[in-house]
């Protein structure tokens, strides 16, 4: 055994054979004698010959190729998770030993880099939102929505929620199975001509916790928050206001100034990488009242015995901190690197260019929108207003549309087939800072196909 160690395995033959004899064991099968006999497997497993780590590069970086990347082809794909450029300092400020810790705070005397991190999170989330608190920061934009409603409904004691038109699929699915098992009616409300969700006014009622608008939503379009907010409010409902594209809120209205109580969502356009099912930024952010039904964590500041700055953890409310039947949550941790890294993104960019490059994003979706009326054979479905992400009418459907941008370099969107079947043949474009001219308008020839020739 110790002539031919595997690699990753730290242990002798005298390391195990004190190890047995510690436990009273004599040989290392002994360990599975619970393991019914026809579950175990007598002979050696069929794989390959073991590469090297040079070889094992190789093959992974012939893999990594076959995929398409915000690096290799030009990128016009959101819904959801958004590519935008992030600043080499980020990487470079996050790897500093202050934030070693930034797993999950527990000691604060030995934390203080991340829980600092946390405070300035908190503190810039509620500059963002127009909101009072702001937690930690959750799992990802679906789960941080699921929260918010739950949250919506232990505030208000009512068991009804209206979801407004243009709320992501998926965040729905996600919503759902966190309310199949509880006695809860969901309202769901139709579309607007011009992309927008309909009045939610009808919809509300005595027994209604909250409304759910996304903003801006799936389609890109921006909604009548205010209007929604009075809604509910004048039935003692709740709005939660949920925003997947969180670049959105340095250029539109925060939700906490449109009436929102509750703003949600996915904050992984702040320096987080697109890591394609990998960890995500949700946040939650509420007004003070509604402090102490938050999910999660809080991050407050505080003195030390000496009279210099410190900071704590000042409300836990998940169940490993409190009882079980009181907690608000089952949230375990924060995403502590993806908040570090949103963090340092926010930090640097400052107020004035986080508003300057979310213009930028606006006007590049503007020009795109132009260039979409312009082409033969494409169309605007749409006519509500909308900040980085809109929705392309195509000659014939959306697999071949975006088939035909692919083999022009070009990830062009979101095939709407599955999601919007009733609006034909579609696709979700996004154009952010890494949009140039030149990739716009190859990407609505592509689109258009034949039919951009007169």
């Amino acid at each position: 055994m110790t002539g031919d160690l595997p690699r990753y395995i730290p242990h002798t033959e005298r390391d195990v054979r004190h190890m047995l004899d510690a436990i009273g064991v004599s040989e290392l099968e002994e360990l599975f004698a619970c393991v019914p006999e026809k579950l175990r497997l007598a002979r050696a497993l069929e794989l390959p010959r073991a590469a090297s780590e040079q070889e094992v590069m190789a093959e992974l970086g012939r893999l990594a190729a076959r995929n398409a990347s915000a690096e290799s082809h030009d990128w016009f794909l959101g819904a959801g998770c958004y590519a935008h450029y992030v600043p080499a300092a980020v990487q470079a400020l996050a790897s500093r030993a202050e934030f070693y810790t930034a797993y999950t705070p527990y000691q604060p005397e030995i934390s203080q880099g991340t829980l600092q991190t946390i405070f300035e999170w908190q503190t810039l989330l509620c500059a963002l939102t127009g909101l009072d608190v702001a937690n930690a920061s959750l799992y990802d934009g679906a789960s941080a929505t699921a929260e918010a409603v739950l949250m919506a409904m232990r505030v208000t004691r009512r068991s009804r929620v209206v979801l407004a038109d243009g709320l992501h699929p998926h965040y729905a699915d996600v919503l759902r199975s966190y309310l199949r098992a509880l006695d809860v009616e969901i309202a769901p409300l139709g579309r607007a001509a011009d992309g927008r969700s309909e009045p939610v006014e009808p919809s509300v009622d005595e027994r209604t916790a909250c409304v759910v608008v996304q903003q801006p939503s799936f389609f890109g379009t921006v909604q009548g928050l205010r209007a929604a907010a009075e809604a509910a409010h004048a039935r003692g409902a709740l709005l939660v206001a949920v925003t997947t594209e969180a670049l959105s809120l340095a250029l539109l209205r925060a939700p906490g100034e449109l009436g929102a109580d509750i703003a949600c969502g996915e904050a992984q356009s702040f320096g987080v990488p697109m890591s394609l099912g990998g960890p995500a930024l949700g946040f939650l952010a509420a007004r003070e009242r509604l402090l102490r039904q938050m999910p999660g964590r809080l991050c407050g500041q505080t003195e030390d015995a000496h009279g210099r700055r410190g900071f704590v953890l000042t409300l836990s409310t998940r169940e490993q901190h409190i009882r079980r039947e009181k907690a608000t949550s089952n949230i375990c941790t924060n995403q502590g690197l993806c908040l570090l890294l949103a963090t340092i993104y926010l930090s640097l960019l400052g107020r004035v260019g986080l508003r300057k490059l979310a213009r930028i994003n606006y006007a590049k979706a503007e020009y795109a929108k132009r260039r979409a009326r312009e082409t033969r054979g494409l169309r605007l479905p749409f006519s509500a207003p909308t900040f980085n992400e809109f929705v392309v009418a195509v000659p014939d459907s959306g697999a071949e549309a975006l088939a035909r941008a692919q083999a022009a370099g070009i990830v062009g969107g979101l095939d709407l087939a599955a999601y919007e079947p009733e609006l034909g043949p579609a696709v979700l474009v996004c154009a952010t800072e890494l949009a140039s001219r030149d990739a716009i308008e190859r990407l609505m020839a592509a689109l258009a196909g034949s039919g951009a020739k007169r």
